[in-house]
């Protein structure tokens, strides 16, 4: 009999995947993740994991199967909150739950499930798993869930054929509206529970004063470009090449404070994303300002007028070599090759048409529509028929 380790999270999804697989016919273990809690930030009454753990026992108890809790705190600090103030400072954004699938979930959780003689892992994840042999070796694939609304694969763009290996998505098949189905006549407490938000396992943070506690507030100035700012409208030059038009077009605008007006003061440009709105706090436009870039350094945030302001929109947009990563190896671009892909630089985006071109130096991926608000520090991930091949840090 295969033994099989559920994260059990408090939550409907995972809930139905250990019923699933206790129906199936596996031997179940819930384990309930404590990860990194401090009640300073949480906006405890949203969604603590006290609570949380609670009801992953209860639904344990009416299933019938072993439960524990394991404190991965530490390893969680380290890992994913680090990581967050450390990409903040550097002006990035960083994708937590990503990461958090990519080193807590399956690799930190997966050791201690398969010291627990797990045969494999199990989450609630909306996304599915294929398998084919190639050249005598299995190779695992990462597809899409069956639920187009809440395909989940993309967080999982970051996982290694050796953790594809052991993973088991039982809920990929099914809709949020059938599992909960499901749940509903398996009686489960979870059946009705509202989706929980926020940072993987830290329940709903208050993001500004969770980066206060380390990143300093300092005052600056908000600029406001101008539509027709030259760099928008100059003339673009003839290219000798694929690659020295591509690295033209993966260039961001670059701004100085003489390039606009002044228009409002901000706490700190590590604090601001690109695209963002909320939280400018000027008025007198006719349009919402949003942020076009932040500059960390010299504390400056710049922005735009509008939706469609054209400091928002590239098509193009590079991925280092050492922030490259492939699902699928054996698919992996050589210098010089290029695919035809789909593609999406944040989760719930449409799959949008892109040409991926592979450098000596990385990897360039063009869009055939512009995108909007291409952040660095943000997960691409590139598509072929449903089935997710790979993805890179946006450098």
């Amino acid at each position: 009999m295969k033994r099989v380790i559920v994260g059990l999270s408090g939550g409907v999804d995972s809930s139905v995947t250990a019923y699933l697989l206790k129906e199936q016919g596996y031997e179940v273990i819930g384990l309930f993740m404590k990860n990194w809690h401090d009640d300073s930030v949480t906006i405890s009454d949203e969604c603590p994991w006290l609570e949380d753990s609670n009801d992953a026992m209860l639904v344990a108890e009416k299933l019938g199967i072993p439960f524990q809790t394991v404190d991965l705190s530490e390893q969680y600090k380290e890992r994913i909150v680090d990581y967050m103030f450390n990409e903040y400072e550097k002006g990035r954004t960083p994708n937590p739950d990503i990461l958090c699938n990519r080193e807590i979930k399956f690799d930190v959780f997966m050791d201690i499930a398969l010291d627990l003689g797990a045969d494999y892992v199990a989450t609630g994840h909306y996304c599915r798993k294929g398998e084919e042999e190639i050249d005598g070796k299995s190779v695992y694939k990462l597809l899409a869930g069956k639920d187009g609304n809440k395909d989940q694969s993309y967080f999982l763009c970051q996982l290694s054929q050796k953790q594809l290996e052991k993973a088991m998505f039982p809920i990929g098949e099914l809709t949020k509206p059938e599992v909960r189905e499901i749940a509903k006549k398996a009686d489960l407490i979870t059946a009705e529970k509202k989706d929980s938000q926020g940072l993987c396992f830290i329940g709903k943070v208050r993001l500004p004063d969770f980066l206060q506690q380390k990143l300093q507030p300092k005052n600056g100035v908000i600029v406001q470009i101008p539509s027709g700012f030259e760099q928008y409208i100059k003339p673009v030059p003839k290219f000798e090449n694929k690659e020295a038009e591509l690295t033209y077009f993966s260039t961001k605008f670059s701004y100085k404070k003489e390039d606009g007006k002044v228009v409002g003061k901000h706490n700190g440009a590590h604090y601001f994303t690109k695209g963002q709105r909320k939280g400018l706090n000027v008025g007198g436009t006719k349009e919402a300002l949003y942020v076009i870039e932040t500059d960390v350094n010299e504390n400056v945030i710049y922005t735009g007028e509008g939706k469609t302001h054209q400091g928002l929109y590239r098509n193009v947009l590079f991925v280092s070599n050492e922030e490259l990563h492939w699902v699928r190896q054996d698919l992996a671009l050589k210098t010089d090759e290029s695919m035809q892909v789909e593609g999406r630089i944040r989760y719930r985006q449409a799959l949008e048409k892109a040409n991926l071109y592979k450098v000596e130096s990385g990897l360039f991926v063009e869009f055939e529509n512009p995108q909007s608000a291409i952040q660095e520090g943000q997960f691409v991930a590139w598509y072929k028929n449903e089935e997710l091949l790979g993805s890179g840090v946006i450098s």
